[in-house]
């Protein structure tokens, strides 16, 4: 089991960033923040291609997991990034299906999967 789902796409980085905005929407989760890694670093003195990390929620799930374990909250937000490296646009996400490794005891039942799911199309409809 990967800690990640990441694909490439033929999309500008910027076209990539507003599809995830839109599947996001559609999904029935919310952004929250999208930071711009590339500006900030930046600001900084440091160079790198293009990176935005989207922060991405759905209360529902998230009162869920948090109820369960606070702890979980270190996990919370979603996150997806997108980001160019070597030329080509990615767009990455951590997939919740590991959260019951980091949480052992953690009764999620099905949650990990179906939030993973979910965000394993977002990703793949935003490419």
């Amino acid at each position: 089991m990967k800690f990640d789902y990441t694909v490439e796409t033929y999309k500008a980085f910027d076209e990539a960033v507003e599809a995830v905005e839109e599947e996001t929407t559609k999904a029935g989760f919310k952004v929250l923040y999208i930071h711009d890694i590339k500006k900030t670093i930046g600001a900084n003195g440091f160079e790198i291609e293009p990176f935005k990390i989207i922060e991405i929620c759905n209360a529902e799930s998230a009162y869920t997991v948090l109820k369960v374990n606070i702890k979980i909250g270190l996990c919370l937000p979603c996150k997806i990034n997108v980001y160019t490296k070597d030329g080509k646009t990615h767009i990455s996400g951590m997939r919740p299906i590991v959260l019951p490794r980091f949480f052992p005891k953690a009764d999620l039942g099905s949650l990990s999967e179906e939030v993973d799911k979910v965000i394993r199309k977002i990703i793949d409809s935003s490419k």
